[in-house]
């Protein structure tokens, strides 16, 4: 995404209590989170270290994501990536691809995480799908955070109970999907092309109305 941001704050406070069985599905691995891989094992396990309770392992995890991986359309650069551990070896990736790296080093480190997505519209530009993620915070619930990476104009932050993300998606035709997803959506995965440029990437972004 490379919208026009517009942060804003958020208090969705929904303090839940843990089911294991229930949270299962968030904490699993697929083909695109491959939390078993040792490149996601071994940051993981950096990134928690000395780090006390899943509120500080998420802010820890969330901050480095942000920061340390490169938007793809901000910078201009590929390889395109949508593994987790393709964006955690190259470093970049889009909205997309940086909340299924999140998602693999949270769930690595045993806190639940699953994907969110927004409908979105910048000026003069089509509607197009933009990835986040959500995480499960034990004193409040589900908290989404956007970790596409801060530039003039975003500033996205981790500060539960308040969700500071990069845009609020309240635009006419824009759309808060309340869904939480265990595993990417199909659109989300073939757009991400390994063999196409960042660029034809940025030209053919997925909209979508209904989930």
């Amino acid at each position: 995404m490379t919208l026009q941001a517009r942060a804003h704050p958020f208090a969705r406070p929904q303090p839940k209590p843990l089911d294991v069985a229930k949270y299962d599905p968030f904490l699993a691995e697929c083909d695109v989170i491959d939390v078993s891989h040792p490149v996601i094992q071994e940051r993981a396990e950096l990134l928690a270290y000395d780090r006390h309770g899943d509120e500080d392992i998420a802010k820890a995890c969330f901050e480095w994501v942000r920061d340390e991986i490169q938007h793809s359309g901000d910078f201009e650069r590929g390889p395109v990536t949508c593994k987790a551990s393709d964006v955690l070896l190259h470093k970049t990736g889009y909205c997309y691809a940086k909340s299924h790296l999140l998602a693999a080093l949270l769930r690595a480190s045993g806190v639940p995480a699953g994907l969110s997505y927004q409908r979105l519209k910048g000026e003069n530009q089509p509607y197009v799908l933009h990835g986040l993620n959500v995480v499960h915070l034990p004193r409040l619930g589900w908290y989404r955070m956007d970790a596409r990476g801060n530039k003039i104009g975003v500033n996205a932050r981790f500060t539960p109970p308040q969700e500071w993300l990069a845009w609020d998606g309240t635009r006419d035709g824009e759309i808060n999907f309340d869904k939480i997803w265990a595993t990417p959506m199909a659109q989300v995965v073939d757009v991400l092309d390994p063999g196409a440029s960042w660029r034809e990437v940025a030209q053919r972004l997925p909209d979508i109305v209904e989930v």
